[in-house]
């Protein structure tokens, strides 16, 4: 039912059509009422426009390239799978969309990574997620430009984005700062806007729902303290819902949600396609305000209402379904990791130790002595003087919310004899877990691993904890090895790919692919069989969305090797976390004994390999 006074016609209030925006996306990440903001610049069509005089122009000579005073330096990757042709910029695919955010992000977190070394000398950062937008935007990086009611091709139902201008980059909503995007449909008699998706932010006055969403139209001035607020006007993106809730047409709907990791930021959710059902105003502040209520369509996968039912599992676990155990790890962690079966009626995983970190044995040789940096706060990025940067080659390996820029061959932090403070943005890996996982029972494969929390391409998820083994006596010992399912090996053959951005774009210097390719300093062989952590639940897969750093700190002048996990794109909450086990080496893999190790693999990825192990 529609809420407020009773409703008013929303054709009573037509008015005279005024001017699209046509703007850089050079604002922010906000909804502007007044204008559509269209990142492309494209006219939408002469019914929206006002007199040539009236219209916005984009600057001619506007310098899209990013300010890189910042020393240039070495990059890992020259290039990703080649550039983007026109037949993908049209109309995308999975691998196309997954290909333009993770190039999108890449070169996001080189220019924060930049930025954050500039913050010394300015104090000034600037928006590293417009930046690398203006820029790949400019170079045709993009996809799904050929605009249409409905689906995006490549893009799925439940897909979460940290910046809206990766929804424009994919094509699933084209206005940088405006809540509506629409189109002009013209028949032989007339041609009208047609709305084709929205962004819901919860922020004036939208009402949510798992199915259902009142969304407020735009304009009028409401929350604007320095504007007075004035009656809405039936035009532009208003007169584009008016239209579809005539014709019946499916929209887009994404949803805004506040991001747990950065409260003054959001994460955006593609929730599917809703149906306008309902349309009436409503008095606010003295004047009129459209009201649209949205019904999803039937038959689509759960999204927005996953998180929702998060969202109470947070405020209590009994009511997650399947709960068997509220915290795993008995306080071990920063953040519980829950136990849950909702498949069958096993109680548990069988008895191992739960320990957070790596435990090296006495028998097991360290790598070469080594001692940390002298900074005596926190370790700044550009600090010259730090030595655990200029092991670094100078560069930060995070950003400053902790975010790793890129993959290295070995990256070094500081350890716990380093006398910068604990909080210091270089530990990132001894921080321990940030997000709320969950050790759950699959169909079939075992137990897995989930989080209750979005996270972000390049988060540290947690490191392989377990006992250190020495790989020559490993060998001797015979079956306890070779028969440990829960055995992580650096020496295994593990699928490349390309993480890293293309120093090409900020016109840097690019070395070699080597730059991905790991240089540790001495095999590691990691048991978590009786002792382990959250990680020797993570299953296979051919297609991972999560990968294995090396990353070395000093205790005690000596230098310890951890194996860290990140994120490799964007995950949304209860999908299951999973990485590369890698294979055995070809000389390995001769005889009988090696052949039974091998394993079916059963991850269901497009690209599976068929066996691993």
């Amino acid at each position: 039912m529609p809420m407020g006074p009773v409703p008013t016609p929303l054709r009573a209030f037509r008015s005279t059509q005024s001017p699209e925006s046509s703007r850089a996306f050079d604002g922010d990440d906000g909804m502007d009422g007044n204008a559509d903001g269209y990142f492309d610049g494209q006219k939408r069509g002469a019914p929206l426009r006002g007199s040539s005089s009236s219209q916005r122009k984009t600057p001619k000579n506007r310098d899209t390239k990013p300010s890189l005073s910042y020393a240039a330096r070495k990059a890992s990757v020259t290039v990703f799978v080649g550039d983007i042709s026109q037949v993908d910029r049209d109309d995308g695919n999975r691998e196309v969309v997954n290909r333009v955010l993770m190039r999108f992000d890449a070169l996001r977190r080189r220019l924060s990574q930049m930025e954050d070394a500039k913050e010394l000398s300015n104090g000034i950062i600037k928006r590293a997620d417009l930046k690398a937008g203006n820029l790949l935007m400019s170079k045709g990086i993009r996809t799904n430009m050929r605009r249409k009611i409905g689906a995006v091709s490549g893009v799925e139902i439940g897909d979460i984005f940290f910046f809206r201008i990766e929804l424009c980059v994919v094509g699933l909503h084209a206005p940088s700062m405006s809540g509506i995007d629409y189109l002009i449909v013209r028949d032989a008699l007339d041609q009208e806007p047609v709305a084709v998706s929205i962004v819901s932010s919860a922020e004036y006055g939208d009402v949510e729902d798992g199915d259902i969403l009142i969304y407020s139209g735009q304009g009028g001035n409401f929350g604007k303290r320095d504007k007075q607020a004035t009656d809405q006007k039936l035009e532009r993106g208003n007169l584009a819902l008016e239209r579809s809730f005539q014709r019946g047409n499916e929209i887009r709907v994404v949803r805004g949600i506040k991001d747990v990791a950065n409260p003054a930021s959001k994460v955006y959710v593609y929730d599917g396609l809703y149906k306008i059902q309902e349309s009436w105003t409503e008095r606010k502040s003295g004047c009129n305000i459209f009201k649209y209520k949205f019904v999803r369509m039937p038959g689509q996968p759960v999204a927005f209402a996953a998180w929702k039912s998060i969202q109470k599992w947070k405020e209590g676990f009994s009511s997650r379904v399947g709960l068997i155990l509220p915290d795993l790890t008995s306080g071990a962690e920063n953040v519980p990791v829950s136990l849950v079966n909702d498949v069958d009626g096993e109680k548990g995983p069988a008895h191992f130790t739960y320990f957070p970190s790596l435990k090296y044995s006495k028998s097991f040789d360290l790598t070469q002595p080594s001692f940390g940096c002298n900074c005596r706060n926190a370790c700044q990025p550009g600090d010259p003087d730090c030595s655990c940067i200029r092991k670094n080659e100078g560069d930060f390996p995070y950003t400053s919310n902790g975010v790793l820029v890129g993959r290295k061959p070995l990256i070094h932090e500081c350890g716990p004899t380093c006398p910068c403070f604990p909080n210091c943005k270089n530990r990132v890996s001894q921080s321990g877990l940030k997000v709320h996982l969950e050790v759950f029972k699959t169909t079939d494969r075992g137990w897995g691993l989930r989080s209750w929390d979005p996270i972000r391409t390049g988060t540290f998820i947690c490191e392989y904890a377990g006992i250190v083994i020495d790989k020559g006596k490993g060998k001797q010992g015979g079956e306890e090895v070779e028969n440990d399912e829960y055995v992580f090996d650096t020496t295994r053959v593990y699928n490349s790919f390309k993480w890293n951005y293309e120093p090409a774009l900020l016109e840097e210097e690019s070395s070699n692919d080597s730059e991905e390719e790991y240089k540790i300093p001495s095999p590691l062989i990691i048991s978590a069989k009786n002792l382990g952590n959250v990680a020797r639940f993570m299953n296979h897969s051919c297609s991972p969305n999560v990968f294995w750093q090396p990353v070395l700190y000093e205790h005690n002048n000596q230098s310890f090797l951890h194996i860290a996990f990140f994120a490799i794109r964007h995950i949304p909450p209860m999908t299951e976390l999973t990485y590369d086990y890698g294979t055995a080496h070809s000389d390995e893999a001769e005889g009988s004994s090696a052949l039974n190790r091998k394993k079916k693999c059963l991850c269901g990825s497009s690209n599976c390999h068929g066996y691993f192990g």
